[in-house]
């Protein structure tokens, strides 16, 4: 069966599980897991997604991300490989770090959102790598002291996490450290781990009762939630995927893109393509990385290649030339057809 495509739109949150080959270690000491934390931090950064919630284990990874205008995919991928090379570069080894692909599931977050965070968060309380909760408070390596002001990490998106807890922080703080503690005795939430409905109908005896009685529920194992949220995510990512297919099917490609982007703008096609920091042409190159990356679905890497600068700086302009799209309303040939 051939896989399934990863389902992702900004503003979607995700539970990412990275697991080590033949459950073997994937962090040797706490150098490996700084430099994991330092990719995510500077990948987070400069794609704008949010790390609502992170931990490191030895022999995996849980990470709970909000997208923002970067495919939560494009992110993991360089998080991984970036992290892989250097790990087996280190430590003088080859072949795969990783099991497989990562497991990636889209959540509904006002249903899952508290519960997702508690169970990750208290990951390093079950695996055994902190006694209890107090000691949890002060561990390095997951986000759960950031939340309740005992660590800092910049990059970590508290505020995403703490509104669902209260309206002043200090408050909401307090509220988290007592719902963390409340699930300390819950132990392993399987029901966590997507399908749609049919885990959180009661499993499959009960999905299966259903049918005999003619209800069917709509599941997907790449989402957590219920049944309206499912076919609504289902829907947008058809959507966006169909929007590229469309575009491309209809001879659209980056010269084309160009050439829309002199048009919108009055400006020569060359200006558009040049490499300076006019004004006039840094706006242009900002629209143009928008179409050809958001639009096209080219990748940043491609981008890159084609205007000769370096793939961060595509990713950023991508995201300036969305929102310049957005307040002008310019939109790419062939969009609306």
């Amino acid at each position: 069966m051939p896989r399934q495509a990863r389902i992702d739109a900004p503003g979607a949150v995700h539970h990412i599980i990275v697991r080590g080959i033949e459950r073997r270690k994937i962090f040797r000491s706490d150098t490996d897991r700084q430099g994991f934390v330092d990719r995510l931090e500077s990948l987070v950064s400069e794609t704008g997604t949010q790390c609502l919630a992170w931990a490191l284990i030895p022999n995996h990874v849980h990470l709970l991300l909000r997208s923002g205008e970067v495919p939560i995919a494009r992110l993991m991928q360089r998080l991984l490989t970036g992290y892989a090379v250097s790990f087996n570069r280190k430590y003088r080894r080859h072949g795969q770090l990783f099991q497989n692909r990562y497991k990636s599931i889209l959540c509904q977050e006002d249903q899952y959102l508290k519960e997702l965070v508690r169970y990750i968060h208290l990951n390093p309380l079950r695996s055994g790598l902190v006694k209890d909760l107090n000691a949890l408070d002060y561990f390095d390596w997951c986000g759960h002291g950031v939340l309740i002001g005992k660590r800092k990490n910049e990059w970590q998106a508290i505020e995403g996490v703490l509104k669902h807890f209260g309206k002043r922080k200090a408050v909401a703080m307090r509220a988290y450290r007592e719902f963390v503690s409340k699930g300390v005795a819950v132990g392993l939430r399987p029901d966590l781990t997507g399908g749609g409905l049919i885990r959180s109908a009661g499993g499959w005896d009960t999905v299966k009762k259903l049918r005999e009685n003619g209800i069917r529920l709509k599941g997907d194992e790449r989402i957590l939630g219920d049944t309206e949220f499912v076919l609504d995510m289902l829907a947008r990512a058809d959507e966006h995927l169909s929007g590229q297919v469309r575009l491309k099917t209809t001879g659209i490609d980056f010269d084309t893109a160009a050439k829309r982007v002199a048009e919108l703008l009055g400006l020569p096609v060359e200006a558009v393509l040049r490499r300076d920091k006019t004004p006039q042409s840094v706006l242009a190159r900002r629209l143009l990385c928008h179409f050809a990356h958001n639009e096209l679905g080219l990748s940043t890497v491609a981008v890159a290649k084609r205007l000769g600068i370096n793939q961060s700086v595509v990713s950023r302009a991508a995201r300036r030339g969305r929102a310049i799209a957005e307040e002008r309303n310019l939109i790419l040939i062939g969009r609306n057809a």
